[in-house]
């Protein structure tokens, strides 16, 4: 039971990403006044299975100088790591429980600078390897503030464990405790994932298409899929971390579903940042706000201990 109920939630998660995809798509070309993809089935609902059979087909190039093995296998590393985090997944029947989840999620997500160095190293191109430094020190630089406001909700709760989050939420979201904390968590996403106003690896004007700009057919795939369904798992973790986290109900997917539409939005209509101010946001602004409502947490936490006991 463990191993299919794996199996289901994998097969769902590449048939989320491949609509989802379709959904970013259609909205960004209606923000344009224009009509997204309506050739491949009906209003194109068939185009994520066309896309992917078209790159899943394509010739497999390898660059002449690149190093072959690694650069073969660093979009499935990528994959792997993206699909490891939902693992986290919060169930209490046939799949995986975890007490000590918060460490686990922030070892996986700190592994996906690793696919970044190793695609950007083996493609032995410039472009790759400037475009790998800038989204290794942009990601390392947010996820510094993305686990101290997770370490303040996990004060609170006083557990590690994803599973409990939304027994602390019954009365009272944990958004409306901290709203700051709701709006500097969403820039982090966008951030870590490499969405606009922070898509750094892709900027068209001097880097192609960074660190994946030697990568196609089936590589580009993997790489594409791997970042979009980190896309919808930090769409998850949001909802459960701050917007009620009660996944026994429907309305939880719904929220889910808005916090992807929200990256959609932003990326139609926030121009991109210029990189030293990512940095300076990274280091000056969100980190001394960060610590010092991690301070204020604590306070809260003691003098609630000592309210109560």
């Amino acid at each position: 039971m463990f191993i299919m109920t794996t199996l289901i939630m994998l097969l769902m998660i590449l048939i989320s990403v491949g609509f989802f995809t379709l959904m970013e798509r259609k909205i960004l070309s209606y923000m344009q006044t224009r009509k997204g993809p309506n050739k491949v089935g009906i209003s194109g609902i068939l185009q994520p299975f066309s896309d992917g059979m078209k790159l899943f087909l394509k010739e497999y190039i390898m660059p002449m100088n690149s190093n072959f093995i690694v650069f073969y296998i660093s979009p499935l590393f990528g994959l792997m790591q993206s699909l490891m985090t939902w693992l986290l997944f919060p169930y209490f029947i046939n799949c995986t429980e975890f007490n000590l989840g918060f460490l686990f999620f922030l070892i996986v997500l700190s592994m996906s600078i690793y696919v970044m160095i190793i695609s950007g190293w083996s493609s032995n191109s410039y472009y790759s390897m400037i475009g790998a430094m800038r989204s290794i020190s942009q990601a390392i630089s947010y996820e510094v503030t993305l686990s101290m406001i997770l370490m303040m909700y996990f004060l609170l709760l006083e557990s590690y464990s994803f599973n409990e989050i939304f027994s602390i939420q019954k009365n009272n979201w944990m958004m409306m405790i901290s709203l700051p904390m709701f709006f500097i968590w969403i820039s982090c996403c966008l951030a870590e994932n490499n969405r606009s106003p922070f898509d750094f690896s892709e900027g068209e004007s001097e880097l192609v298409s960074g660190f994946n700009v030697e990568f196609g057919s089936m590589g580009f795939a993997l790489l594409f899929i791997s970042e979009y369904s980190s896309i919808i798992f930090m769409s998850l973790i949001t909802s459960l971390m701050m917007l009620g986290g009660n996944y026994f109900k429907f309305d939880f997917f719904i929220k889910m579903t808005m916090i992807c539409f929200l990256f959609i939005w932003i990326r139609s209509s926030v121009p991109r940042y210029r990189y030293d101010m990512l940095m300076y946001i990274a280091w000056k602004c969100y980190l001394p706000v960060t610590l010092n409502s991690t301070m204020f947490f604590i306070l809260m936490k003691i003098m609630l201990f000592y309210h109560f006991f």
